[in-house]
Formats: C-alpha cells, structure tokens, sequence
C-alpha cells in the first residue's frame, strides 16, 4: 500500500523560513509525480506546486513563485517544499500528494493525484 507522510510546518513569523517534507512508503518515488497542495482556513484546497517523475519539470501557483521550491530526492523517495518569504496569507494546512505517472507530466488538479498525506499546518503569524 503506497502511503505518503509529511513532516515539517509549525509556527513561523512572516518573512520566515519552513521546510516541508514528505516521504513515499510502500513503492519507489520514481513512478510518481509529486505535488503540494494547501487548504487556508474557510477556503477551498489549491494547489502549490508540483514535480515530475524526472524532477525535471515543476510548477507553481502564481502567489508562492519566487518564494516555494519544490525538489526531490528519489534515494529518499521524498519530495520537499522550501517555504521562504512566508506571509500570513501562507496560513494553511499542507498536503502532500502523488500521482502514478507513466510520462514526465506535471499534474496540478487534485483529481490527477491518488495517495495523499495527512497534512501539516502551517501558521504565519505578523
């Protein structure tokens, strides 16, 4: 059974740092397609960014560009968010999610994606 765990996240002041990290049991990452999503209190999931099978192709939601990098470490089988910048507006519950990929295509729909974690909060305070 392909699981995904998240770690990371807590309380930071604006302007501050988090890394996230989540990691991939039960298959190797290399079949997957990774993605971070978030869900702001009162306030619809989005996503955030996400990461091909080769790790060669991402993307972002326009509000974290420049300021959220999306890697990976396939001998982790982990997938990481680096948070810098952060504004209040960055409060939220973070999720990890894989998608099993057959290409080197980046899904951004959290329909596209199977196996989610159980999330991590994330709170800015100003």
């Amino acid at each position: 059974q392909v699981q995904v765990v998240e770690s990371g996240g807590g309380l930071v002041q604006a302007g501050g740092s988090v890394r996230l990290s989540c990691t991939l049991s039960g298959r190797t990452i290399y079949f997957y397609a990774m993605g971070w999503f978030r869900q702001p209190p009162g306030k619809e999931r989005e996503v955030v960014a996400a990461i091909s099978r080769s790790g060669m192709k991402l993307d972002y939601a326009d509000s974290v560009k420049g300021r959220f990098t999306i890697s990976r470490d396939s001998a982790k089988n982990t997938v990481y968010l680096q948070m810098n910048a952060l504004k209040p507006e960055d409060t939220a519950v973070y999720y990890c999610a894989a998608a099993l990929r057959s290409n080197d295509y980046v899904p951004l729909i959290d329909a596209e994606y199977s196996t989610w974690g159980q999330g991590a909060r994330v709170t800015v305070s100003s």
